[in-house]
C-alpha cells in the first residue's frame, strides 16, 4: 500500500487555536491527528454518497497495481482497460510506455497515481 500523501491546508486563527487547545488538553496527540480524525469522520458521514458515485462512474475503491506481466495478459486477450480508481493506482517500473498505450484506454484516479514518468507522459491524453 502507498505511503501517506502530504496535504497543506489553510486555517483561520480561531480554528487553529481551538485545535491547539484540544491538543494541549490531551484530546489529540497533535494537530495532524485532529485533522485525520476529522477527515475520517466526514468520510464516514458521506460513505454512502461516495459508494453511490463510485458505482455510477465505475470506480474501484482501494488500490490497483499493474505490472508488465499483468498488462501483457490483457494485450494477449486483445482487451483494453478503462482504469477508474478512488485511492491508489500503481503501474510498476517494468511497464513500458508502449505497453501502457496498447493496453490502457483511459485512466481516472481520484487519489494517488504512481507510474514511471515516461508512462504517465504516454497516457497523458487518456488521463483525467
Amino acid at each position: 500500500m502507498p505511503e501517506l500523501e502530504k496535504l497543506t491546508i489553510n486555517l483561520n486563527p480561531v480554528d487553529l487555536g481551538q485545535i491547539e487547545l484540544l491538543v494541549e488538553q490531551g484530546f489529540y496527540s497533535n494537530r495532524a491527528e485532529f485533522i485525520r480524525v476529522a477527515i475520517h469522520h466526514q468520510l464516514a458521514k458521506h460513505a454512502d454518497n461516495v459508494r453511490e458515485a463510485a458505482a455510477r462512474q465505475s470506480f474501484v475503491i482501494g488500490a490497483m497495481i499493474y505490472d508488465r506481466a499483468g498488462l501483457e495478459k490483457y494485450r494477449e486477450l486483445g482487451e483494453r482497460l478503462n482504469v477508474h480508481v478512488i485511492g491508489f493506482l500503481s503501474l510498476a517500473d517494468d511497464v513500458t510506455p508502449e505497453l501502457a498505450r496498447e493496453t490502457i484506454e483511459a485512466v481516472r484516479v481520484r487519489g494517488i497515481f504512481r507510474a514511471p514518468r515516461a508512462v504517465k507522459e504516454a497516457l497523458a491524453d487518456r488521463t483525467s
